[in-house]
Protein backbone atom coordinates (compact mmCIF):
# COMPACT_ATOMS: atom_id res chain seq x y z
CA UNK A 1 0.00 0.00 0.00
CA UNK A 2 1.30 3.19 -1.20
CA UNK A 3 1.03 5.25 2.36
CA UNK A 4 3.73 8.04 1.77
CA UNK A 5 5.34 11.35 3.55
CA UNK A 6 4.06 14.34 2.90
CA UNK A 7 7.33 15.44 1.39
CA UNK A 8 7.03 12.53 -0.89
CA UNK A 9 3.34 13.46 -1.43
CA UNK A 10 4.12 17.05 -2.66
CA UNK A 11 6.99 15.87 -4.66
CA UNK A 12 4.56 14.22 -7.16
CA UNK A 13 3.17 15.19 -10.48
CA UNK A 14 -0.63 14.55 -9.93
CA UNK A 15 -3.19 13.45 -12.78
CA UNK A 16 -5.61 13.14 -10.14
CA UNK A 17 -6.11 13.82 -6.98
CA UNK A 18 -8.91 12.15 -5.00
CA UNK A 19 -9.84 13.44 -2.02
CA UNK A 20 -11.31 10.78 0.61
CA UNK A 21 -9.89 7.28 0.72
CA UNK A 22 -12.97 5.60 1.83
CA UNK A 23 -15.15 3.16 0.38
CA UNK A 24 -15.09 4.62 -2.72
CA UNK A 25 -12.48 6.94 -3.07
CA UNK A 26 -9.66 3.84 -3.17
CA UNK A 27 -12.23 2.25 -5.75
CA UNK A 28 -11.72 5.31 -8.30
CA UNK A 29 -7.90 5.77 -7.02
CA UNK A 30 -6.98 2.10 -7.36
CA UNK A 31 -8.91 1.72 -11.03
CA UNK A 32 -7.15 4.62 -12.10
CA UNK A 33 -3.53 3.93 -11.07
CA UNK A 34 -4.34 0.20 -12.45
CA UNK A 35 -4.72 2.21 -16.05
CA UNK A 36 -1.01 2.46 -15.98
CA UNK A 37 -1.14 6.04 -17.64
CA UNK A 38 -1.76 8.03 -14.58
CA UNK A 39 -0.53 8.95 -11.59
CA UNK A 40 -2.72 9.57 -8.62
CA UNK A 41 -2.80 11.10 -5.45
CA UNK A 42 -5.20 10.30 -2.23
CA UNK A 43 -5.63 12.63 0.73
CA UNK A 44 -7.10 10.84 3.34
CA UNK A 45 -8.15 12.44 6.85
CA UNK A 46 -7.71 8.94 9.03
CA UNK A 47 -4.91 7.09 9.05
CA UNK A 48 -4.17 3.15 8.63
CA UNK A 49 -5.90 0.49 10.30
CA UNK A 50 -5.50 -2.53 8.93
CA UNK A 51 -4.70 -4.79 11.39
CA UNK A 52 -6.54 -3.94 13.68
CA UNK A 53 -8.43 -6.59 15.78
CA UNK A 54 -11.88 -4.07 16.11
CA UNK A 55 -11.90 -3.47 12.52
CA UNK A 56 -10.76 -7.14 11.36
CA UNK A 57 -12.73 -9.61 13.42
CA UNK A 58 -16.43 -9.96 12.36
CA UNK A 59 -17.39 -10.64 16.16
CA UNK A 60 -15.98 -7.11 17.17
CA UNK A 61 -18.61 -5.26 15.00
CA UNK A 62 -19.50 -2.35 15.82
CA UNK A 63 -16.49 -1.82 18.46
CA UNK A 64 -14.99 0.75 16.77
CA UNK A 65 -17.64 3.55 16.77
CA UNK A 66 -16.98 6.05 18.54
CA UNK A 67 -12.81 5.48 18.35
CA UNK A 68 -10.47 7.76 16.90
CA UNK A 69 -11.30 6.10 13.30
CA UNK A 70 -14.86 7.31 13.56
CA UNK A 71 -15.71 10.95 12.87
CA UNK A 72 -18.17 10.84 15.73
CA UNK A 73 -20.28 13.35 13.92
CA UNK A 74 -24.02 14.51 15.60
CA UNK A 75 -26.94 15.57 14.40
CA UNK A 76 -28.31 19.20 15.41
CA UNK A 77 -30.44 19.31 18.27
CA UNK A 78 -33.64 17.85 17.47
CA UNK A 79 -36.82 19.55 18.51
CA UNK A 80 -38.96 17.20 18.21
CA UNK A 81 -37.09 15.04 21.03
CA UNK A 82 -36.03 17.63 23.34
CA UNK A 83 -32.99 18.81 21.53
CA UNK A 84 -31.44 15.44 21.80
CA UNK A 85 -28.93 15.01 18.95
CA UNK A 86 -28.55 11.42 17.51
CA UNK A 87 -24.89 9.58 16.46
CA UNK A 88 -24.19 9.81 12.79
CA UNK A 89 -20.74 6.99 12.54
CA UNK A 90 -18.59 7.25 9.15
CA UNK A 91 -14.87 6.08 9.15
CA UNK A 92 -12.60 8.49 9.60
CA UNK A 93 -9.76 5.90 7.99
CA UNK A 94 -7.67 4.18 5.50
CA UNK A 95 -11.22 2.32 3.81
CA UNK A 96 -13.59 5.23 4.99
CA UNK A 97 -16.88 3.10 6.38
CA UNK A 98 -16.39 -0.19 5.10
CA UNK A 99 -13.57 -0.10 7.74
CA UNK A 100 -16.61 0.56 10.51
CA UNK A 101 -19.54 -0.95 9.10
CA UNK A 102 -21.44 -3.90 9.92
CA UNK A 103 -20.19 -5.57 6.73
CA UNK A 104 -23.73 -6.30 5.60
CA UNK A 105 -23.62 -6.81 1.64
CA UNK A 106 -26.73 -6.52 -0.28
CA UNK A 107 -28.20 -5.13 -3.39
CA UNK A 108 -31.22 -3.38 -3.98
CA UNK A 109 -34.31 -4.18 -5.94
CA UNK A 110 -34.01 -3.18 -9.93
CA UNK A 111 -36.95 -0.73 -9.89
CA UNK A 112 -34.49 1.46 -7.39
CA UNK A 113 -31.77 2.02 -9.63
CA UNK A 114 -34.23 2.43 -12.43
CA UNK A 115 -35.82 5.23 -10.89
CA UNK A 116 -32.47 6.92 -10.59
CA UNK A 117 -32.60 6.63 -14.63
CA UNK A 118 -35.90 7.79 -14.71
CA UNK A 119 -35.25 11.49 -13.05
CA UNK A 120 -33.35 11.66 -15.92
CA UNK A 121 -29.89 10.49 -15.57
CA UNK A 122 -28.91 7.66 -18.38
CA UNK A 123 -26.74 4.94 -17.19
CA UNK A 124 -27.60 4.35 -13.86
CA UNK A 125 -30.38 2.03 -13.81
CA UNK A 126 -29.84 -1.64 -13.01
CA UNK A 127 -28.42 -3.47 -16.35
CA UNK A 128 -26.40 -0.42 -16.23
CA UNK A 129 -24.75 -0.96 -12.40
CA UNK A 130 -24.82 -4.65 -12.37
CA UNK A 131 -21.73 -5.12 -14.19
CA UNK A 132 -19.85 -2.75 -11.83
CA UNK A 133 -21.76 -4.67 -8.53
CA UNK A 134 -19.99 -8.14 -10.46
CA UNK A 135 -16.95 -6.14 -11.14
CA UNK A 136 -16.33 -5.13 -7.65
CA UNK A 137 -16.64 -8.86 -5.56
CA UNK A 138 -15.28 -12.30 -5.38
CA UNK A 139 -18.10 -14.83 -4.33
CA UNK A 140 -17.22 -17.64 -2.38
CA UNK A 141 -20.14 -20.24 -2.03
CA UNK A 142 -21.27 -22.26 0.34
CA UNK A 143 -20.46 -25.89 0.04
CA UNK A 144 -23.59 -27.93 -1.58
CA UNK A 145 -23.65 -29.66 1.74
CA UNK A 146 -24.29 -26.14 3.52
CA UNK A 147 -26.46 -24.86 0.71
CA UNK A 148 -28.85 -27.89 1.44
CA UNK A 149 -27.76 -28.36 5.59
CA UNK A 150 -28.85 -24.33 5.98
CA UNK A 151 -31.35 -23.66 3.01
CA UNK A 152 -29.33 -20.94 1.12
CA UNK A 153 -30.89 -20.64 -1.85
CA UNK A 154 -28.84 -17.74 -4.17
CA UNK A 155 -29.04 -17.07 -7.76
CA UNK A 156 -24.74 -17.85 -8.63
CA UNK A 157 -25.17 -15.56 -12.16
CA UNK A 158 -26.09 -12.86 -10.49
CA UNK A 159 -22.53 -12.60 -8.24
CA UNK A 160 -18.92 -11.62 -9.33
CA UNK A 161 -16.34 -14.12 -8.90
CA UNK A 162 -13.19 -11.87 -9.49
CA UNK A 163 -13.43 -8.62 -7.66
CA UNK A 164 -11.15 -6.65 -4.99
CA UNK A 165 -13.86 -7.70 -2.19
CA UNK A 166 -14.79 -10.94 -1.11
CA UNK A 167 -18.45 -11.89 -0.10
CA UNK A 168 -19.85 -14.85 1.46
CA UNK A 169 -22.42 -16.15 3.54
CA UNK A 170 -22.18 -16.51 7.58
CA UNK A 171 -19.99 -19.39 8.10
CA UNK A 172 -22.40 -20.31 10.84
CA UNK A 173 -25.99 -20.53 11.00
CA UNK A 174 -27.51 -21.18 13.78
CA UNK A 175 -30.83 -23.03 14.44
CA UNK A 176 -32.66 -19.96 15.02
CA UNK A 177 -32.31 -19.29 11.03
CA UNK A 178 -34.80 -22.14 10.42
CA UNK A 179 -36.98 -19.85 13.06
CA UNK A 180 -36.90 -17.17 11.44
CA UNK A 181 -37.91 -18.53 8.15
CA UNK A 182 -40.96 -20.20 9.20
CA UNK A 183 -41.94 -17.04 11.31
CA UNK A 184 -42.17 -14.55 7.65
CA UNK A 185 -43.20 -17.67 5.73
CA UNK A 186 -46.17 -17.80 8.51
CA UNK A 187 -47.05 -14.07 7.99
CA UNK A 188 -47.46 -14.65 4.17
CA UNK A 189 -43.40 -13.31 3.18
CA UNK A 190 -41.84 -15.45 1.07
CA UNK A 191 -38.56 -16.44 0.72
CA UNK A 192 -36.37 -15.12 -1.93
CA UNK A 193 -34.14 -17.52 -3.53
CA UNK A 194 -32.42 -14.64 -5.63
CA UNK A 195 -32.30 -11.49 -3.62
CA UNK A 196 -29.41 -10.17 -5.22
CA UNK A 197 -30.71 -10.79 -8.29
CA UNK A 198 -32.92 -7.80 -8.71
CA UNK A 199 -35.77 -8.03 -5.95
CA UNK A 200 -34.62 -7.88 -2.63
CA UNK A 201 -37.87 -8.54 -1.00
CA UNK A 202 -38.72 -11.59 1.45
CA UNK A 203 -37.07 -13.42 4.03
CA UNK A 204 -33.00 -14.65 3.03
CA UNK A 205 -29.65 -15.13 4.44
CA UNK A 206 -27.25 -12.00 4.22
CA UNK A 207 -24.38 -12.33 2.53
CA UNK A 208 -21.56 -10.07 4.29
CA UNK A 209 -18.15 -8.43 3.31
CA UNK A 210 -15.90 -11.61 4.72
CA UNK A 211 -12.66 -13.05 3.28
CA UNK A 212 -13.61 -16.93 4.31
CA UNK A 213 -10.75 -17.75 3.72
CA UNK A 214 -9.13 -15.96 6.76
CA UNK A 215 -12.37 -14.90 8.27
CA UNK A 216 -11.50 -11.45 8.64
CA UNK A 217 -13.28 -8.41 7.31
CA UNK A 218 -12.80 -7.18 3.57
CA UNK A 219 -12.77 -3.85 2.87
CA UNK A 220 -11.47 -1.03 0.55
CA UNK A 221 -8.40 -1.36 1.49
CA UNK A 222 -7.64 -4.51 -1.11
CA UNK A 223 -8.22 -2.13 -3.85
CA UNK A 224 -4.83 -0.85 -3.42
CA UNK A 225 -2.74 -3.96 -4.53
CA UNK A 226 -4.07 -3.38 -7.74
CA UNK A 227 -2.86 0.17 -8.03
CA UNK A 228 1.15 -0.66 -8.21
CA UNK A 229 3.48 2.49 -7.68
CA UNK A 230 1.06 4.89 -9.17
CA UNK A 231 -0.86 5.41 -6.33
CA UNK A 232 0.33 7.80 -3.66
CA UNK A 233 -1.21 8.19 -0.05
CA UNK A 234 -1.21 10.57 1.94
CA UNK A 235 -3.10 9.74 5.45
CA UNK A 236 -3.65 11.83 8.33
CA UNK A 237 -3.97 15.42 6.31
CA UNK A 238 -7.19 16.96 6.09
CA UNK A 239 -9.05 19.07 3.27
CA UNK A 240 -9.57 23.05 3.30
CA UNK A 241 -10.57 23.78 0.15
CA UNK A 242 -10.52 23.03 -3.70
CA UNK A 243 -8.86 25.93 -5.11
CA UNK A 244 -11.18 26.62 -8.73
CA UNK A 245 -9.28 28.89 -11.04
CA UNK A 246 -11.70 31.41 -12.71
CA UNK A 247 -11.17 31.18 -16.49
CA UNK A 248 -12.97 32.60 -19.64
CA UNK A 249 -15.35 29.18 -19.79
CA UNK A 250 -15.87 29.39 -16.02
CA UNK A 251 -14.49 27.87 -13.14
CA UNK A 252 -12.02 25.01 -13.05
CA UNK A 253 -10.57 23.05 -10.33
CA UNK A 254 -6.83 22.94 -9.86
CA UNK A 255 -5.50 22.29 -6.86
CA UNK A 256 -6.14 21.13 -3.31
CA UNK A 257 -5.21 22.97 -0.19
CA UNK A 258 -4.68 20.91 2.78
CA UNK A 259 -2.96 20.77 6.46
CA UNK A 260 -0.89 17.71 7.95
CA UNK A 261 0.31 17.65 11.14
CA UNK A 262 -1.15 21.67 11.28
CA UNK A 263 1.11 22.75 8.41
CA UNK A 264 -0.48 24.02 5.04
CA UNK A 265 -0.06 22.73 2.07
CA UNK A 266 -1.09 23.26 -1.95
CA UNK A 267 -1.03 20.38 -4.27
CA UNK A 268 -2.20 20.05 -7.97
CA UNK A 269 -3.80 17.97 -10.58
CA UNK A 270 -2.78 17.94 -13.81
CA UNK A 271 -6.43 16.38 -14.97
CA UNK A 272 -9.26 16.23 -12.13
CA UNK A 273 -10.16 16.14 -8.56
CA UNK A 274 -12.76 13.70 -7.64
CA UNK A 275 -14.59 14.11 -3.83
CA UNK A 276 -14.56 11.27 -3.01
CA UNK A 277 -15.60 12.28 1.15
CA UNK A 278 -18.79 10.81 1.68
CA UNK A 279 -22.56 12.20 1.99
CA UNK A 280 -21.59 14.35 5.26
CA UNK A 281 -17.85 16.00 4.01
CA UNK A 282 -18.37 16.06 0.46
CA UNK A 283 -20.89 18.83 0.64
CA UNK A 284 -18.94 20.66 3.32
CA UNK A 285 -15.81 20.97 1.52
CA UNK A 286 -18.04 22.06 -1.73
CA UNK A 287 -18.93 24.74 0.41
CA UNK A 288 -15.56 25.64 1.61
CA UNK A 289 -15.12 25.96 -1.91
CA UNK A 290 -17.02 28.41 -2.84
CA UNK A 291 -19.68 26.18 -4.29
CA UNK A 292 -23.22 25.70 -2.87
CA UNK A 293 -26.01 28.04 -2.29
CA UNK A 294 -25.49 31.84 -1.68
CA UNK A 295 -27.68 32.26 1.29
CA UNK A 296 -25.70 29.60 3.06
CA UNK A 297 -21.97 30.77 1.65
CA UNK A 298 -22.93 34.06 2.80
CA UNK A 299 -23.94 33.16 6.92
CA UNK A 300 -20.77 31.41 6.66
CA UNK A 301 -18.70 34.58 4.71
CA UNK A 302 -17.76 32.19 1.93
CA UNK A 303 -17.41 34.40 -1.73
CA UNK A 304 -20.04 32.64 -4.17
CA UNK A 305 -17.89 31.11 -7.15
CA UNK A 306 -20.72 28.95 -8.18
CA UNK A 307 -24.25 29.42 -7.50
CA UNK A 308 -25.32 25.75 -7.00
CA UNK A 309 -28.59 25.91 -4.40
CA UNK A 310 -29.09 21.98 -4.21
CA UNK A 311 -25.10 21.63 -2.49
CA UNK A 312 -25.83 19.49 1.01
CA UNK A 313 -29.38 19.59 0.56
CA UNK A 314 -31.56 15.99 -0.01
CA UNK A 315 -30.34 14.14 2.65
CA UNK A 316 -32.16 10.82 2.64
CA UNK A 317 -31.43 8.35 5.46
CA UNK A 318 -33.42 5.16 6.75
CA UNK A 319 -34.60 5.56 10.14
CA UNK A 320 -34.39 2.54 12.67
CA UNK A 321 -36.42 0.94 15.71
CA UNK A 322 -35.82 -1.92 17.10
CA UNK A 323 -37.76 -4.20 19.78
CA UNK A 324 -35.73 -6.25 22.98
CA UNK A 325 -37.29 -9.58 23.51
CA UNK A 326 -36.38 -12.20 26.03
CA UNK A 327 -35.48 -15.29 24.80
CA UNK A 328 -34.98 -18.86 25.79
CA UNK A 329 -32.11 -19.01 28.01
CA UNK A 330 -30.59 -22.27 25.68
CA UNK A 331 -30.05 -20.47 22.44
CA UNK A 332 -26.62 -18.79 22.13
CA UNK A 333 -26.08 -15.15 22.36
CA UNK A 334 -23.93 -12.97 20.86
CA UNK A 335 -23.48 -10.98 23.93
CA UNK A 336 -21.79 -13.91 25.84
CA UNK A 337 -18.68 -12.81 24.23
CA UNK A 338 -19.22 -9.47 26.72
CA UNK A 339 -20.68 -10.41 29.68
CA UNK A 340 -18.78 -13.92 29.90
CA UNK A 341 -15.09 -13.61 30.61
CA UNK A 342 -14.68 -17.53 30.51
CA UNK A 343 -17.00 -17.91 27.01
CA UNK A 344 -15.45 -14.99 25.47
CA UNK A 345 -11.59 -16.19 26.38
CA UNK A 346 -12.64 -19.52 24.98
CA UNK A 347 -14.14 -18.53 21.89
CA UNK A 348 -11.34 -15.88 21.09
CA UNK A 349 -8.87 -18.86 20.81
CA UNK A 350 -10.79 -20.66 18.80
CA UNK A 351 -11.35 -18.16 16.37
CA UNK A 352 -7.32 -17.97 16.84
CA UNK A 353 -7.04 -21.70 15.97
CA UNK A 354 -9.52 -22.41 13.08
CA UNK A 355 -10.96 -18.87 12.61
CA UNK A 356 -14.78 -20.70 13.58
CA UNK A 357 -17.11 -19.67 16.80
CA UNK A 358 -18.53 -16.81 17.86
CA UNK A 359 -15.63 -14.32 16.73
CA UNK A 360 -15.78 -15.62 12.81
CA UNK A 361 -19.47 -14.02 11.92
CA UNK A 362 -22.24 -11.25 12.18
CA UNK A 363 -26.00 -12.11 11.92
CA UNK A 364 -27.43 -13.14 8.79
CA UNK A 365 -31.13 -13.35 9.58
CA UNK A 366 -32.92 -9.93 7.31
CA UNK A 367 -36.21 -9.84 5.42
CA UNK A 368 -37.71 -6.91 3.75
CA UNK A 369 -41.55 -6.56 3.75
CA UNK A 370 -43.30 -4.58 1.30
CA UNK A 371 -46.08 -2.71 3.66
CA UNK A 372 -48.56 -3.21 0.97
CA UNK A 373 -48.75 -6.81 1.59
CA UNK A 374 -50.01 -6.33 5.36
CA UNK A 375 -51.64 -2.77 5.33
CA UNK A 376 -55.45 -2.52 5.34
CA UNK A 377 -55.78 -0.98 1.89
CA UNK A 378 -57.84 2.31 2.75
CA UNK A 379 -54.71 3.14 5.06
CA UNK A 380 -52.38 2.64 1.98
CA UNK A 381 -54.84 4.79 -0.43
CA UNK A 382 -54.61 7.44 2.58
CA UNK A 383 -50.72 7.50 2.70
CA UNK A 384 -50.58 7.93 -1.10
CA UNK A 385 -53.00 10.97 -1.09
CA UNK A 386 -50.51 12.57 1.32
CA UNK A 387 -47.14 11.58 -0.82
CA UNK A 388 -49.20 13.59 -3.52
CA UNK A 389 -48.97 16.87 -1.26
CA UNK A 390 -45.53 16.84 -0.85
CA UNK A 391 -44.20 19.56 -2.00
CA UNK A 392 -40.41 18.98 -0.97
CA UNK A 393 -40.33 16.61 -4.35
CA UNK A 394 -40.94 16.95 -7.76
CA UNK A 395 -43.68 15.42 -9.67
CA UNK A 396 -41.41 12.63 -11.13
CA UNK A 397 -40.61 11.63 -7.28
CA UNK A 398 -43.53 11.81 -6.32
CA UNK A 399 -44.60 9.37 -8.37
CA UNK A 400 -42.04 7.28 -7.54
CA UNK A 401 -42.58 7.28 -3.86
CA UNK A 402 -46.09 6.59 -4.25
CA UNK A 403 -44.96 3.11 -6.62
CA UNK A 404 -42.89 2.05 -3.79
CA UNK A 405 -45.95 2.33 -1.17
CA UNK A 406 -47.79 0.77 -3.36
CA UNK A 407 -45.20 -2.11 -4.40
CA UNK A 408 -46.81 -5.70 -3.17
CA UNK A 409 -43.88 -8.21 -3.99
CA UNK A 410 -40.43 -6.59 -5.50
CA UNK A 411 -39.49 -3.99 -3.12
CA UNK A 412 -39.20 -3.90 0.94
CA UNK A 413 -40.48 -0.64 2.71
CA UNK A 414 -39.45 -1.96 5.96
CA UNK A 415 -36.20 -4.19 6.81
CA UNK A 416 -36.27 -6.82 9.71
CA UNK A 417 -33.05 -7.80 11.12
CA UNK A 418 -33.38 -10.70 14.22
CA UNK A 419 -30.25 -10.78 16.42
CA UNK A 420 -29.84 -13.23 19.38
CA UNK A 421 -28.01 -10.22 21.55
CA UNK A 422 -28.33 -6.49 21.98
CA UNK A 423 -24.76 -4.92 22.54
CA UNK A 424 -24.95 -1.98 24.91
CA UNK A 425 -27.71 -2.96 26.55
CA UNK A 426 -26.59 -6.46 27.62
CA UNK A 427 -27.76 -7.44 31.30
CA UNK A 428 -26.14 -10.33 33.27
CA UNK A 429 -28.60 -12.92 33.53
CA UNK A 430 -31.16 -12.62 30.79
CA UNK A 431 -30.89 -13.73 27.40
CA UNK A 432 -32.12 -10.90 24.92
CA UNK A 433 -32.52 -10.32 21.95
CA UNK A 434 -33.39 -7.66 19.28
CA UNK A 435 -35.93 -7.20 16.14
CA UNK A 436 -34.51 -4.27 13.84
CA UNK A 437 -37.10 -2.58 11.58
CA UNK A 438 -35.46 0.06 9.12
CA UNK A 439 -37.23 2.66 7.27
CA UNK A 440 -36.18 2.12 3.89
CA UNK A 441 -38.00 4.57 1.83
CA UNK A 442 -37.81 7.57 3.98
CA UNK A 443 -39.92 10.82 2.71
CA UNK A 444 -38.34 13.56 4.90
CA UNK A 445 -35.15 14.87 3.64
CA UNK A 446 -32.64 16.74 5.54
CA UNK A 447 -29.61 18.89 4.51
CA UNK A 448 -25.53 19.26 5.77
CA UNK A 449 -23.94 22.49 5.58
CA UNK A 450 -20.55 24.48 6.10
CA UNK A 451 -20.65 26.00 10.04
CA UNK A 452 -22.02 29.98 9.87
CA UNK A 453 -18.22 30.79 10.88
CA UNK A 454 -16.38 27.90 8.64
CA UNK A 455 -13.69 26.24 10.62
CA UNK A 456 -12.43 22.56 8.73
CA UNK A 457 -11.99 22.20 12.31
CA UNK A 458 -15.57 21.84 13.03
CA UNK A 459 -18.43 19.11 11.61
CA UNK A 460 -20.83 20.32 9.30
CA UNK A 461 -24.55 20.94 10.97
CA UNK A 462 -26.56 18.16 9.94
CA UNK A 463 -30.07 18.61 9.86
CA UNK A 464 -31.50 14.86 9.90
CA UNK A 465 -34.97 15.91 8.73
CA UNK A 466 -36.21 13.57 11.48
CA UNK A 467 -39.80 13.09 11.44
CA UNK A 468 -40.52 16.89 10.12
CA UNK A 469 -43.22 18.36 8.41
CA UNK A 470 -45.56 16.47 6.31
CA UNK A 471 -42.77 14.01 5.00
CA UNK A 472 -41.65 13.36 8.29
CA UNK A 473 -45.69 12.72 9.34
CA UNK A 474 -45.40 10.27 6.85
CA UNK A 475 -42.32 8.49 7.95
CA UNK A 476 -44.30 8.53 11.48
CA UNK A 477 -47.28 6.57 9.65
CA UNK A 478 -45.44 3.72 7.79
CA UNK A 479 -43.18 3.31 10.89
CA UNK A 480 -46.30 2.91 12.94
CA UNK A 481 -47.60 0.21 10.41
CA UNK A 482 -44.25 -1.51 10.07
CA UNK A 483 -44.36 -1.91 14.03
CA UNK A 484 -47.70 -3.51 14.58
CA UNK A 485 -46.32 -6.36 11.41
CA UNK A 486 -42.64 -6.27 14.04
CA UNK A 487 -45.18 -7.43 17.14
CA UNK A 488 -46.96 -10.07 14.33
CA UNK A 489 -43.50 -11.26 14.22
CA UNK A 490 -43.00 -11.82 17.65
CA UNK A 491 -46.07 -12.82 18.66
CA UNK A 492 -45.64 -15.45 15.87
CA UNK A 493 -46.33 -19.19 16.80
CA UNK A 494 -42.76 -20.29 15.45
CA UNK A 495 -41.08 -16.84 17.34
CA UNK A 496 -43.32 -17.13 20.22
CA UNK A 497 -41.70 -20.78 20.79
CA UNK A 498 -38.70 -19.41 22.10
CA UNK A 499 -39.78 -15.57 22.97
CA UNK A 500 -40.10 -15.39 26.86
CA UNK A 501 -41.45 -11.62 27.07
CA UNK A 502 -41.57 -8.40 25.30
CA UNK A 503 -38.73 -6.05 27.07
CA UNK A 504 -38.88 -2.62 25.54
CA UNK A 505 -41.20 -1.32 24.64
CA UNK A 506 -43.35 -3.08 27.18
CA UNK A 507 -46.30 -5.23 26.07
CA UNK A 508 -49.11 -2.67 26.59
CA UNK A 509 -48.17 0.30 24.60
CA UNK A 510 -49.36 -2.02 20.97
CA UNK A 511 -53.29 -0.86 22.50
CA UNK A 512 -52.34 2.79 21.78
CA UNK A 513 -51.84 4.32 18.52
CA UNK A 514 -50.14 7.76 20.01
CA UNK A 515 -48.21 5.66 22.63
CA UNK A 516 -46.73 4.28 19.66
CA UNK A 517 -46.08 7.12 17.35
CA UNK A 518 -44.39 9.05 20.31
CA UNK A 519 -42.33 5.70 21.34
CA UNK A 520 -41.02 5.29 17.82
CA UNK A 521 -39.98 9.54 17.52
CA UNK A 522 -38.21 8.56 21.03
CA UNK A 523 -36.94 6.05 20.49
CA UNK A 524 -35.59 5.71 16.53
CA UNK A 525 -31.84 6.37 15.25
CA UNK A 526 -30.35 6.97 12.05
CA UNK A 527 -29.25 3.55 10.24
CA UNK A 528 -25.18 4.58 9.11
CA UNK A 529 -26.70 4.93 5.48
CA UNK A 530 -26.65 8.49 4.56
CA UNK A 531 -27.10 9.79 0.73
CA UNK A 532 -28.43 12.30 -1.57
CA UNK A 533 -26.47 15.17 -0.58
CA UNK A 534 -24.39 15.96 -4.16
CA UNK A 535 -26.98 14.42 -5.85
CA UNK A 536 -27.41 13.23 -9.73
CA UNK A 537 -29.58 16.32 -11.23
CA UNK A 538 -31.17 14.63 -13.61
CA UNK A 539 -33.69 16.83 -15.76
CA UNK A 540 -33.75 19.47 -13.58
CA UNK A 541 -29.90 20.08 -13.75
CA UNK A 542 -28.30 22.24 -11.17
CA UNK A 543 -32.08 23.30 -9.84
CA UNK A 544 -32.26 19.44 -9.13
CA UNK A 545 -28.65 18.05 -8.22
CA UNK A 546 -25.07 18.92 -8.21
CA UNK A 547 -23.16 16.57 -10.43
CA UNK A 548 -24.55 15.32 -13.74
CA UNK A 549 -25.34 12.01 -14.78
CA UNK A 550 -20.90 11.25 -15.13
CA UNK A 551 -20.56 12.49 -11.81
CA UNK A 552 -19.51 16.16 -12.97
CA UNK A 553 -19.91 19.02 -10.71
CA UNK A 554 -22.16 21.03 -12.42
CA UNK A 555 -20.39 24.95 -13.18
CA UNK A 556 -17.01 23.76 -12.31
CA UNK A 557 -14.59 21.81 -14.54
CA UNK A 558 -12.01 19.15 -13.96
CA UNK A 559 -14.34 18.29 -10.55
CA UNK A 560 -16.16 15.46 -9.75
CA UNK A 561 -17.86 13.56 -6.93
CA UNK A 562 -17.88 10.09 -6.43
CA UNK A 563 -19.38 8.95 -3.42
CA UNK A 564 -22.91 7.86 -1.62
CA UNK A 565 -24.04 11.56 -2.09
CA UNK A 566 -24.67 11.23 -5.52
CA UNK A 567 -27.47 9.20 -5.11
CA UNK A 568 -30.74 11.06 -6.16
CA UNK A 569 -33.03 9.17 -4.04
CA UNK A 570 -32.36 6.44 -1.46
CA UNK A 571 -32.64 2.51 -2.13
CA UNK A 572 -33.93 -0.57 -0.03
CA UNK A 573 -30.96 -1.90 0.76
CA UNK A 574 -27.96 -1.35 2.56
CA UNK A 575 -25.61 0.77 0.67
CA UNK A 576 -21.80 -0.54 1.09
CA UNK A 577 -22.32 -2.65 -2.87
CA UNK A 578 -23.88 0.15 -4.05
CA UNK A 579 -21.47 2.84 -3.22
CA UNK A 580 -18.57 -0.10 -4.59
CA UNK A 581 -20.59 -0.47 -7.36
CA UNK A 582 -21.04 3.72 -7.89
CA UNK A 583 -17.20 3.98 -7.79
CA UNK A 584 -16.03 1.24 -9.97
CA UNK A 585 -18.84 3.16 -12.46
CA UNK A 586 -17.09 6.66 -12.50
CA UNK A 587 -13.28 5.08 -12.66
CA UNK A 588 -14.73 4.03 -15.78
CA UNK A 589 -16.32 6.79 -17.16
CA UNK A 590 -12.96 8.70 -15.84
CA UNK A 591 -10.85 7.15 -17.85
CA UNK A 592 -13.32 6.86 -20.90
CA UNK A 593 -13.48 10.66 -20.54
CA UNK A 594 -9.70 10.91 -20.50
CA UNK A 595 -8.85 8.79 -23.56
CA UNK A 596 -11.15 11.24 -25.25
CA UNK A 597 -8.99 14.67 -24.16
Amino acid sequence: MQTVSVADFLRQSFDFLIIGGGTAGLVVASRLAQHGQFTVGVIEAGGQVNGREDVEIPGYFGKSLGTEIDWKFRTAPLAEVGGKTLMCPRGKALGGSSAINFMTWCRASREDYDAWERLGNPGWGWDDLLPYFKKSETFHPPSPAVQVEKDIRYDPDAFGYSGPIHISYPSHIPPRQRLWFNTLNSLGVKTNSAHAAGSIAGVWTNVNSIDPRTMTRSFATNYCDLAGSNLHILTEAMVQEIVLDKTSEGYVASRVRFTHKDQKYVVSALREVILSAGTVKSPQILELSGIGNPEVLSRAGIPVKVDSPMVGENLQEHKSIHAIVEHDPELENSDDLFLDADYAAAARGQFARDRTGGFSHVFGSYAFVPLARHMPQETLDRLCSRVQALTEFSEEKKAILEERLRCPDKRGQIEYIFKLGVGPMAQRGKKLATLYQILQYPFSVGSVHVQPAPSQKEDPVIDAGYFKGPAGELDLEVMLESTRFAREIILAPSMSSVVKQLVHPPAGFYADDQVMRKWIIDHAGLAMHAVGTCALGGLAGIRGGVVDERLNVFGAKGLRVVDASIMPLQIGAHIQATVYAIAEKAADMILHDAARQ
